[in-house]
């Protein structure tokens, strides 16, 4: 049962704009893990463009061999540019300019109207879909309503404390309930080489998006190998 491996690469624009110079380039990046077996890449182009800028998310979209994960906030300003850019697929995340990353889960009964405006323009452009929610079974049936064709769950309480079993236990119920209303699953945040096995071992997951990890570990063995060892680490735990 393979498994979409989603690279983030959020974090090379992180390096770039610490001094607002032109390199690491985040497309040459892209590159790099498509060459290593990445399935897609993903960028989060934020309000407050702390790190990937619109020049990025322009080379991208004319230069990957692979799809595009767009991750963005409800907001007009966004839904226009995802009506140009037309990535592969828009995944719909919550953002808070305060935040260090994103927090938890989009609440899907907050401020219905927007959500609902954005789920429409970007549908009828023919862009797939997606909404980055706790694993929270309040959620999951709203995601179904809503008709989008996918759900990312949000990882960060297993991973910041894969000793609580109820966390990792939450993620599984919560891949069966979404699975069984007809909604591709997806995962991510947090994920690490030490802590990916068990997420990556739920049968009814079918993708991983995973960045500061894989950008944090490429500082020492370059993005090339940081790649294929996220890469093997999930094939060893998959499902046979």
């Amino acid at each position: 049962m393979y498994q979409r491996l989603y690279i983030n690469i959020d974090h090379v624009a992180t390096l770039r704009q610490a001094r607002r110079a032109s390199y690491p380039d985040p497309v040459a990046a892209a590159r790099i893990c498509e060459d290593a077996g990445a399935d897609g890449i993903t960028v989060h182009l934020r309000e407050d463009r702390r790190h990937i800028q619109d020049a990025d998310v322009e080379a991208l979209a004319t230069s990957l061999r692979t799809p595009m994960n767009l991750e963005m906030a409800a907001t007009p300003e966004m839904t226009l540019i995802a009506l140009r850019i037309k990535p592969k697929q828009v995944t719909l995340v919550p953002e808070r300019r305060a935040e260090i990353t994103t927090e938890g889960g989009l609440d899907l009964f907050a401020d219905p109207t927007r959500l609902m405006t954005c789920l429409e323009n970007l549908h009828a452009a023919g862009i797939r879909t997606s909404l980055f929610i706790d694993p929270d079974l309040r959620q999951i049936a709203r995601a179904a309503d809503l008709k989008v064709p996918a759900i990312e769950l949000h990882t960060g309480r297993y991973c910041h404390h894969p000793e609580v079993p109820a966390h990792l236990a939450a993620l599984r119920q919560a891949a069966v309930e979404a699975k069984g209303l007809g909604l591709a699953v997806h995962a991510g945040h947090g994920l690490t080489l030490e802590n990916v096995g068990p997420v990556a071992a739920i049968p009814e997951c079918e993708e991983l998006n995973i960045g500061h990890a894989i950008v944090s570990h490429a500082v020492f063995v370059g993005l090339d190998a940081a790649v294929r060892a996220m890469r093997a680490a999930m094939d060893a735990a998959r499902p046979r």
